[in-house]
């Protein structure tokens, strides 16, 4: 350790999102990119929930069914796809949504985050749970597939599904839900860097290196 180097600055950054989202999987991404390109900062995430379908049954649904719901067609959903897919392979990020056949509740997701956070392996879990949904087409409302993941990051896979078959933390990702809402957050991603400035969608690095930059100077006249 140099005793000489300066102390890096630190930044609170909240990260309202949904994990059946694939705007949040890019803006993740990007914000992953924007933070690697600033050594000064030191940096703690807050994982925020959001429900994109809260009306979504816990068990989920078949894709095709969603779709119509959601998009009113298979065509409309296969270009807004085709094009969230093509900005992906800019960002490192295969979508494969030919491979979702279930369109999950994201609730069970939302917990197992939650969890995973207090044995210090939030970040990992998200980034799996993005990579489980969207490129390998996995049901992450199945909590088998939730224990597997939470495995894949280092977790004790049985204590993950004795968790999940609980009802742990299920009102906590509801309240976060609302408490989102009634801040005027209505699509995610979002990220509320410093508390005070917030960034909607999947913003390029450079967006948000300059809303950082804000958030840092504002810390430092506090």
């Amino acid at each position: 350790m140099n005793v000489l180097a300066p102390p890096r600055a630190r930044l609170i950054i909240e990260v309202v999102h949904d994990l059946v989202c694939p705007w949040c999987f890019l803006g993740l991404r990007r914000l992953t990119r924007a933070l690697r390109r600033r050594p000064d900062l030191a940096t703690e995430m807050i994982w925020r929930p959001f429900l994109l379908n809260p009306d979504m049954p816990r068990v989920g649904m078949p894709r095709a069914d969603y779709v119509v719901r959601k998009f009113g067609g298979e065509e409309r959903a296969r270009r807004l796809y085709a094009s969230i897919a093509e900005i992906g392979r800019a960002e490192g990020v295969l979508f494969r949504f030919d491979r979702i056949r279930r369109t999950p509740s994201s609730v069970d997701a939302h917990r197992l985050v939650r969890w995973a956070v207090g044995y210090g392996r939030g970040a990992e879990v998200v980034e799996a749970l993005f990579g489980a949904h969207f490129t390998d087409g996995r049901d992450i409302g199945d909590v088998q597939v939730l224990a597997a993941v939470a495995q894949a990051c280092g977790l004790d896979g049985p204590a993950a599904r004795h968790f999940l078959h609980g009802d742990a933390e299920i009102d906590a990702v509801h309240a976060e839900n609302l408490r989102a809402h009634r801040l005027g957050i209505n699509g995610v991603p979002c990220f509320v860097i410093g508390g005070r400035h917030a960034i909607a969608g999947a913003q390029e690095p450079e967006v948000i290196e300059r809303l950082l930059d804000v958030a840092l100077v504002e810390a430092g006249d506090a």
